[in-house]
């Protein structure tokens, strides 16, 4: 079984920064690539940033330049970090695992992390 335990969300004032964390467990996996979303109630996922496993990284439009996502393989953690932060940025961000495990490429989710830009 896998497990994503995502950490580090809360509430930032405009133009403050925040680092999120996920950390992976478990047994018999391969990480392929890990990532974050962002999901607004009502609203369909959207894809923040990703990094593979040899490092390479892929960020929409809407967040290149403001936000970094990282990776540290030995801990099979990945982090995003946010600058910059705005109102709009406010959202629940879920970690995402795409891994090879038992032959198959499967995707697992973080139960996400709370973003609050507010003043």
């Amino acid at each position: 079984q896998v497990q994503l335990v995502e950490s580090g969300g809360g509430l930032v004032q405009p133009g403050g920064s925040l680092r999120i964390s996920c950390a992976a467990s478990g047994s018999g996996f391969s990480i392929n690539r890990m990532g974050w979303y962002r999901q607004y109630p009502g609203k369909q996922r959207e894809l923040v940033a990703h990094i593979t496993s040899s490092g390479v990284t892929y960020y929409p439009d809407s967040v290149k330049g403001q936000f970094t996502i990282s990776r540290d393989n030995a801990k099979n953690t990945v982090y995003l970090q946010m600058n910059r932060l705005k109102p709009e940025n406010t959202d629940r961000y879920y970690c995402n695992l795409e891994a090879w495990r038992h032959g198959l490429l499967r995707d697992y989710w973080g139960q996400g992390t709370q973003v609050t830009v507010s003043s």
